[in-house]
């Protein structure tokens, strides 16, 4: 991957700047450390960012840190913990914690001129530094986390150089570190987001049982409560009941009425809602979550809940592509890069009025904001019954995402902060 394949979408000067400043960190080694190398949103960046970073100049690794099932368990508790759930953290899961660190610790080569440490799994590995500078990259809403949580991973994001949160309501008043704000990103030459042909789409739309005829609403995310997936579900039921008292005749141009009245019909009986997720290694909750929801859209044969592997990227493209309208209903959402996936690709989005989400979605402009699922049943109502602000809002929504949320002003922000930390 070369920074020169993104100057037809971002611009020459944009890409000569990062250029410009790979140059001033030319040869200087940096080490990226998480839990995954798969599944969730800090991988996928990460198989972006790495070879960028080496293309500009710095010596770029990333490593995963290990841990048994009991670890990820643990991790996971932390994780809706810093989200504000109230779960009691015991002694012995810290221990637990600090047993898997020290391990990896053991196994990592961590005398490298930078260190970016990914999110709370491995956030304990600074006490074994060995020189350079340490950055944390929390990708998670930690503005009003489980204090006891917090307490204890706070003793160790405080020994770190610099702490990165996406956006601004998520800088700890009580974390006496510099502390910037870097928004994550998406890669549009990934296969998660490159153009695909329109028979590529129909034929990933038909694999999966989806009629491309008929409206689609979908929602991509991990099986993971915090993404409400059981509250689209219902969402979707009311919308269903609204739609198909709607005569989408009034829709069709009359010189297409008789091509497209066996259209009209089926969109009379009903939408079709896709739920659609992978699983990651650093996940255990999310085959539970999976089947919770499997129950309880059975029933219904134009609800499709599809566990994909990790690596489906380029049919889950295929999917949002193919869908007339993204929802990402997230209760709790560190920033919400599926948001980000669906406007590149032209499309309104419904998104929970939270975290990242609410930063993106412009209301009313790019998608919409809901707090309810009433909220959202209606939003899903409007949109499918007016074609024309579909439309509007998917190019607003794409341009948005072009200007602000792609990977070359992802790297230009990690090599500035870079730069600044060096000279600390």
């Amino acid at each position: 991957m070369k920074i020169d394949e993104y100057i037809p979408i971002v611009g020459e000067e944009a890409v000569e700047e990062v250029k410009r400043l790979g140059e001033d960190l030319k040869d200087r080694e940096l080490l990226h450390i998480n839990s995954t190398y798969v599944g969730g949103g800090v991988a996928e960046l990460l198989k972006s960012l790495v070879p960028l970073m080496n293309d500009v100049g710095l010596k770029t690794e990333w490593k995963t840190i290990l841990g048994d099932k009991e670890f990820f368990d643990i991790t996971k508790s932390f994780h809706n913990a810093l989200h504000g759930a109230d779960i009691e953290i015991t002694q012995g899961m810290m221990d637990k914690y600090l047993e898997v660190n020290l391990s990896n610790a053991e196994h990592l080569e961590l005398s490298k001129d930078f260190i970016f440490v990914h999110d709370p799994q491995p956030a304990a590995l600074i006490q074994f530094r060995k020189g350079g500078k340490w950055v944390w990259r929390c990708h998670i809403d930690i503005s009003s986390p489980n204090r006891g949580v917090w307490d204890f991973l706070a003793k160790f994001v405080s020994k770190y150089d610099a702490v990165v949160v996406h956006l601004p309501d998520y800088k700890r008043p009580d974390l006496q570190r510099p502390q910037c704000v870097i928004p994550p990103s998406i890669d549009p030459l990934s296969e998660k987001n490159i153009d695909l042909p329109a028979s590529y789409v129909e034929k990933v739309l038909r694999k999966y049982d989806l009629d491309p005829e008929m409206p689609i609403i979908t929602q991509v995310s991990r099986f993971d409560r915090l993404k409400d997936p059981l509250g689209v579900l219902k969402a979707f039921e009311l919308a269903k009941k609204g739609i198909s008292t709607f005569d989408f005749r009034s829709l069709l141009d009359e010189n297409t009425f008789a091509f497209d009245l066996f259209r009209t019909l089926k969109y009379r009986v009903s939408l079709q809602l896709v739920l659609v997720g992978g699983s990651a290694t650093d996940d255990p909750e999310g085959e539970k979550v999976h089947y919770e929801v499997f129950k309880k859209a059975v029933s219904d044969r134009n609800v499709h809940v599809l566990m994909l592997p990790p690596d489906a990227h380029r049919e889950i493209n295929a999917i949002q592509r193919g869908s007339t309208i993204l929802i990402q209903k997230s209760i709790k959402e560190g920033f919400g890069l599926t948001v980000t996936e669906g406007m590149w690709k032209g499309k309104p989005v419904i998104g929970g009025k939270t975290g990242g989400i609410k930063y993106q979605i412009i209301d009313g402009e790019t998608g919409f904001l809901v707090s309810k699922i009433s909220e959202a049943a209606e939003r899903i109502l409007y949109l499918i019954k007016n074609p024309k602000v579909r439309r509007s809002m998917g190019i607003k929504a794409k341009e948005h995402v072009r200007k602000n949320f792609l990977v070359t002003r992802h790297l230009r922000d990690y090599l500035k902060l870079m730069k600044e930390v060096q000279v600390k």
